[in-house]
């Protein structure tokens, strides 16, 4: 049973997120999408909480379903600060529950160490040993995972506030962390290897661009959490993941966004780091951390590794070759709308439907977008300090986005 997941969501109280966000919006993209499942997203929020024991029925599985049978796991995001070998650390975990009564138990072992009422993802003082011993006590099932592993902000491996490793980190509890988010850019680290790379998108709404934007694709043989739980513990069960380039992300090259300014690890080192225009130290990206932790060289690929597609997101494919940025535009989603119509769901779109159908529904110009995204094709302008990066498109694309800008606006 081939299943695509994604267990990094949030609802609608956890900071920085839209406050729109409801169970329902996230099914509905979540199917136009092509996932087939979603984690809760901030399962120990009180409002949150109520809200989904309120609209979803668990299963004998630890499965949630919703009046339309759509299935949900339990799930949260933690973030955790505090000091550990002379450093502040700053770090986040994804958290996977069995059932709403070891959710419960959670719960009351968080009020113990703070609240939990003021963000769906909350802020605790314990370091991840400590986390990771207080989950354990409560269920060896529940599962932690390091979200968003090379994130300069607070991620495991991120060069703001993270580690050096994992080992680093959680030491000898270090045997209990099974999978890390996310990417190929870990076959890089040999000390890496005996994690399971999953991928999961850490949307902030439930907006198609974000939801499943990046996602683990299972093959199960029934769909309940002990499965997935030891597909993700495994190896075994994890067929591949779909991920947005990592270039794309908002912080892989180096750079200081507030001038503008954005390099390759190689000239931001000649620099030492600091921002040629204001001098002040500049957000250290992804590609910097990897290139200072790796020991085996670019392009490396992990022997018998599951596969990864890297993908752009429709809405932002569409947005390249019509030059609009605004997702919500009366013509991205009429064209959007139309390609869902056409192939049913936006991963078909992206990595199934053959050229000819495509070309009966849109431009040629969006044609070949496509298709050099399914083929790891685009070229990109990297990501930096909180930038998203941007997709460069080809001389010949150029010019039917400027005839298309023409006569369309």
């Amino acid at each position: 049973m081939k299943i695509i997941g994604d267990f990094h969501i949030h609802g609608r109280y956890a900071q920085a997120c839209s406050k729109k966000t409801t169970l329902e919006d996230l099914e509905r993209n979540a199917c136009i999408k092509g996932l087939h499942i979603l984690g809760t997203g901030d399962a120990q929020h009180p409002l949150w909480h109520k809200e989904i024991t309120s609209k979803l029925t668990e299963d004998e599985n630890g499965i949630l379903w919703s009046k339309t049978k759509f299935p949900f796991i339990w799930q949260t995001e933690i973030s955790l600060m505090y000091s550990q070998g002379g450093r502040g650390r700053r770090i986040h975990h994804v958290v996977l529950f069995p059932n709403g009564e070891v959710v419960k138990q959670f719960i009351d072992a968080l009020l113990k160490k703070g609240r939990i009422d003021y963000d769906g993802r909350p802020i605790f003082g314990m370091n991840s040993i400590e986390f990771l011993d207080m989950l354990r006590s409560i269920s060896t099932d529940i599962e932690v995972i390091p979200g968003h592993a090379w994130t300069s902000f607070f991620g495991i491996l991120g060069s703001k506030s993270g580690f050096d490793s994992v080992e680093e980190c959680f030491q000898e509890r270090a045997k209990y962390i099974h999978a890390i988010e996310s990417g190929a850019m870990n076959w890089r680290i040999s000390s890496l290897d005996k994690y399971n790379i999953v991928s999961f998108s850490d949307p902030h709404s439930s907006h198609p661009w974000r939801l499943g934007r990046e996602a683990t694709i299972f093959d199960l043989k029934e769909l309940t959490y002990k499965n997935i739980l030891q597909a993700i513990r495994t190896g075994i069960g994890i067929k591949g993941t779909i991920e947005t380039p990592p270039e794309y992300g908002k912080y892989h090259f180096d750079g200081h966004r507030a001038c503008g300014v954005m390099m390759a690890p190689a000239e931001s080192r000649k620099l030492n780091k600091q921002c040629p225009k204001c001098k002040q130290e500049m957000t250290i990206g992804v590609e910097y951390r990897v290139e200072q932790l790796a020991d085996r060289p670019v392009g490396y690929v992990k022997p018998n590794a599951p596969f990864f597609h890297s993908l752009i997101p429709l809405h932002e494919l569409l947005g390249s070759v019509y030059n609009i940025k605004l997702m919500t535009s009366k013509k991205l989603t009429a064209l959007y709308q139309q390609l869902i119509g056409k192939f049913g769901t936006e991963y078909n779109v992206l990595l199934e439907a053959p050229q000819p159908a495509l070309a009966q529904v849109v431009d040629p110009a969006v044609v070949q977008v496509i298709l050099k995204n399914r083929a790891k094709d685009l070229k990109l302008q990297p990501g930096y300090d909180g930038v998203y990066g941007t997709i460069l498109l080809d001389q010949a694309d150029k010019a039917l986005k400027k005839q298309k800008a023409l006569t369309d606006f």
